[in-house]
C-alpha cells in the first residue's frame, strides 16, 4: 500500500470550486470518450447514509482501444473495465476505483477535503500518528509549466497566461501563491487528495503503486489546470445547470460510445 496526500492550491473559492469541478469532470468525460470506449454512467443520484448526504455516481471506464491487440485478445474483457464510486458529500468526497478482474488485489481510494486555505493544514484526514508519518505529502503549482508533459501542455490550458475576462483572475505568475495569500479581496481554497493506492500482486507490488500514484498527480494536474482555464465557463452557473449538464453530457457519452461500437462492427464485417 502506497499514500500520498495532493495538495493543490486554487484561486477560487470552496463554493466556486464545487460547480467548477462538476463542470470540468463533464467536459473532460466527453475527450476520453469514443470508438466504443470512454466513460459510462451509471448512475448519478442523491445518497444519505450513516449521516453523510451528497450524490453518489457509478462509472465504467472502457479501456479496449487503449491497450495493445495482443492483450485485448488474451485479457478477459473485465480486466479492461475500471469501476469508479464516488460518494460526493461536498466539500468532503471519496472516490473508490476497482476492477472486477483482480477484486480485492485493486484498490485505488481518493479522499478529498476542500479547505478555504493556501494548504498549511497538516494530516485534515485525521489519520493515525502512524500511518501519517509515512504519507508523503506533495504541492502541485497548477501555474508551474515544468510540472506538465511536452504531450499534455495546451496553451489553452495554460494558468500562466490565460486571464479571466469574467473574474479578473490571471494570469499566475510564478510567486501567485504568494500574492494570493495577502490579497483579501481574491478567493483561495486547496484540494487536500489523500490517495491510497493499492495493488496486491508479487513482485510488482511496490512500482505499479508508484505508476499509479504518478499517473494521478498527472491527472490531478492536468485536471485542476483546465478548471481554472474554464471558469468563464461555469463562474455563472448554479447547481441546477450542472445537474442538467450532467443528464445531457450522459445522454452525450451514451450516444457517442453506441455509434462508435456500431461503426466498429460495421468494420470488423468487411
Amino acid at each position: 500500500m502506497l499514500i500520498k496526500e495532493f495538495r493543490i492550491v486554487l484561486p477560487v473559492s470552496v463554493e466556486e470550486y464545487q460547480v467548477g469541478q462538476l463542470y470540468s469532470v463533464a467536459e473532460a468525460s466527453k475527450g476520453e470518450t469514443g470508438g466504443g470506449d470512454g466513460v459510462e454512467v451509471i448512475a448519478n443520484e442523491p445518497y444519505e447514509k450513516d449521516g453523510e448526504k451528497g450524490q453518489y455516481t457509478h462509472k465504467i471506464y472502457h479501456l479496449q482501444s487503449k491497450v495493445p491487440g495482443y492483450i485485448r485478445a488474451l485479457a478477459p474483457k473485465s480486466s479492461l473495465e475500471v469501476h469508479e464510486k464516488a460518494w460526493n458529500a461536498y466539500p468532503y468526497c471519496r472516490t473508490i476505483i476497482t476492477n472486477a478482474y483482480m477484486k480485492d488485489k485493486f484498490e485505488i481510494k481518493i479522499e478529498t477535503w476542500h479547505k478555504p486555505d493556501m494548504g498549511e493544514q497538516n494530516n485534515v484526514h485525521r489519520l493515525d500518528e502512524e500511518t501519517w508519518r509515512d504519507v508523503d505529502v506533495v504541492d502541485i503549482d497548477i501555474a508551474d509549466r515544468s510540472n506538465i508533459d511536452a504531450k499534455d501542455y495546451s496553451s489553452d490550458h495554460d494558468p500562466a497566461i490565460f486571464k479571466s475576462e469574467k473574474t479578473g483572475r490571471g494570469p499566475l505568475g510564478p510567486n501567485w501563491k504568494k500574492e494570493l495569500a495577502n490579497n483579501p479581496n481574491c478567493p483561495h481554497m486547496c484540494a487536500y487528495k489523500l490517495v491510497t493506492v493499492e495493488f496486491k500482486w508479487f513482485g510488482l507490488q511496490k512500482k505499479v503503486e508508484s505508476l499509479i500514484q504518478k499517473v494521478e498527480r498527472r491527472l490531478f494536474t492536468n485536471f485542476h489546470r483546465q478548471l481554472f482555464c474554464w471558469i468563464d465557463n461555469w463562474i455563472e452557473l448554479s447547481m441546477d445547470d450542472i445537474r442538467n449538464l450532467e443528464d445531457k453530457t450522459k445522454e452525450e457519452l451514451d450516444e457517442m460510445r453506441k455509434t462508435d461500437e456500431t461503426k466498429g462492427m460495421a468494420a470488423d464485417e468487411n
